[in-house]
């Protein structure tokens, strides 16, 4: 057993399939999450008012990326805003905002699919933690647990491509 016959998946009877390269698979680590700013504001409770039934909830999902200075690591961040307002009379119950950081070790994502992995995978990563976050404060505020629903961030993403290159259009454009 001196010398065994390690095949890789671009071989093809013992040879490297033509105009194929060897590439690493994509790895993240998660090294770090945290919370860098949480505010919940009881307005309900604060202006001495309750409001019955359920409320209307609006969510709004911001992302930011950003390389840090050690090799292969980068911050995101998901920042959330959660504002829910009684149905009948439209006043504000309470207004969470959230923004929650993951720091990750990342390798083998080829440099032009680095924006959409830090912009979609991360996130995902971060958040089924965001999502209890959200659901312990809003219980130690006094209501229910708020669960959030699943974000698509493939589909958050494309809007925000889709946005930007509009914005970028109208500039070009004179009106």
């Amino acid at each position: 057993m001196a010398d065994e016959d390690q095949t890789t998946p671009t071989e093809t009877n013992g040879a490297a399939a033509p105009g194929q390269e060897q590439q690493a698979a994509p790895q993240m680590k998660v090294l770090g999450q945290f919370i860098r700013d949480l505010s919940f504001e009881n307005v309900s409770v604060q202006k001495g008012r309750t409001s019955e039934g359920q409320p209307d909830i609006a969510v709004q999902v911001g992302l930011e990326g950003k390389k840090r200075p050690t090799e292969d690591q980068f911050e995101v961040v998901v920042k959330l805003k959660v504002t829910a307002k009684a149905k009948e009379s439209e006043d504000v119950i309470f207004a969470m905002e959230l923004d929650y950081a993951g720091i990750f070790q990342i390798t083998g994502v080829p440099e032009k699919q680095m924006h959409p992995f830090l912009m979609i995978e991360c996130p995902r990563m971060l958040f089924p933690f965001l999502r209890r976050i959200v659901s312990d404060v809003s219980r130690d505020g006094g209501y229910p647990p708020l669960n959030l629903e699943t974000i698509d961030f493939v589909s958050l993403y494309r809007n925000e491509i889709t946005r930007r290159a509009q914005a970028e259009a109208a500039q070009v454009t004179p009106s």
